[in-house]
């Protein structure tokens, strides 16, 4: 998620690892067309070995990790875009069961920069 609106979502229904923010990291940085930073709080898995070891490779690929200084999420454009779907856009009918909020996400991340939109400035 970009200051300017750019987005894009990966989606796993499970429980998120190391692993798998290592292959999404992976993914990213083999697809950047320049150079990119991007601004990550200090969850368990940004801070595993398994995530650190492969931080000085993405930054060979263009791609700059930045830590948050911890209890920040004011910093984290994460946060805000959270925020922004469970209080905002996220209907209360979409908890009627959990097939509905998946499929309420779903269409919210499939619409963010023209249905959904936030505004930095």
């Amino acid at each position: 998620m970009g200051k300017e609106g750019s987005f894009k979502s990966w989606v796993f229904d499970g429980t998120i690892s190391s692993a798998i923010v290592v292959a999404f990291f992976d993914e990213l940085a083999d697809s950047l067309t320049r150079p990119m930073a991007a601004v990550i709080d200090n969850a368990s898995i940004h801070t595993s070995h398994e995530f650190t070891q492969n931080l000085e490779e993405w930054r060979k690929k263009g791609l700059i990790i930045v830590n948050i200084p911890p209890y920040s999420p004011e910093l984290n454009l994460i946060e805000i875009l959270w925020r922004k779907i469970k209080y905002e856009w996220m209907p209360f009918s979409a908890y009627q069961s959990f097939q509905t909020l998946k499929d309420s996400l779903f269409e919210i991340l499939a619409n963010i920069g023209s249905s959904y939109t936030i505004n930095f400035t």
